[in-house]
């Protein structure tokens, strides 16, 4: 089976539970989402990339030398073939995170299911044509509380803290869950250079604290800045 692939590298994992972990990721190009916000458009509003098997991507990932992988996008669990792909990989003893919206259920021998709920920040402009689809997708609840159920997880909400609302919309979404841990639930400021991520990153802080949430820097751009392959 076959998957379009924007980018297969190595780096160290810049968000969330395993922050900071030598990993490889393989991004997955096609979405079903079209956030205005999106930072791999590449892999979401203009996919592109080459066509490869499961063998040639497994025997990709295998030479770059790393247990953790992380199968992004993208929406990486929309297409049949990334069930396989996680077989093969599971079998080599790869340590394996899922990068998903939370907008499609699938069965998966996956460590860690990290789920990102869009948010209403995501909806695209009119002009774009994508507004009515990408919101009536993002708010499907019953394939996000499968996944809950399922499997080891984490929840990364996109967020800008200059918009108070956003946390009714996590509220509500959390209170059609079942019971989730709070050390599960991660906020991410939306920003794609460091400056913005710093200032929305201590405006955070307090939140997090007050909800024994986590706040969750983008260490990749940090460290790299909004490139590729980071």
């Amino acid at each position: 089976m076959n998957l379009r692939i924007a980018e297969i590298f190595a780096s160290v994992q810049g968000e969330g539970r395993w922050l900071g972990v030598p990993s490889t990721f393989v991004r997955v190009s096609g979405c079903n989402l079209r956030c205005i916000w999106c930072d791999t458009p590449y892999a979401s509003w203009t996919p592109e990339g080459p066509t490869m098997s499961t063998d040639e991507i497994a025997s990709r990932v295998g030479s770059l030398g790393h247990r953790h992988v992380v199968l992004t996008g993208g929406e990486p669990m929309l297409f049949d073939a990334i069930e396989p792909l996680a077989e093969q990989l599971k079998g080599q003893d790869h340590v394996l995170t899922v990068e998903t919206a939370g907008t499609v259920y699938r069965e998966l021998p996956v460590n860690l299911m990290s789920i990102s709920p869009k948010l209403a920040n995501s909806a695209p402009d009119a002009e774009s044509g994508w507004t009515e689809r990408h919101e009536k997708l993002r708010l499907d609840r019953a394939p996000l509380r499968r996944l809950v159920e399922r499997y080891d997880f984490q929840l990364k909400f996109v967020v800008r803290p200059e918009n108070p609302g956003e946390l009714d919309e996590i509220d509500a979404i959390l209170a059609d869950l079942p019971p989730v841990d709070p050390d599960r639930i991660f906020l991410m400021p939306e920003g794609v250079d460091r400056e913005t991520l710093l200032r929305r990153e201590r405006e955070l802080v307090q939140l997090c604290m007050s909800r024994g949430w986590r706040l969750a820097p983008r260490l990749h751009i940090d460290l790299f800045g909004d490139t590729r392959g980071t």
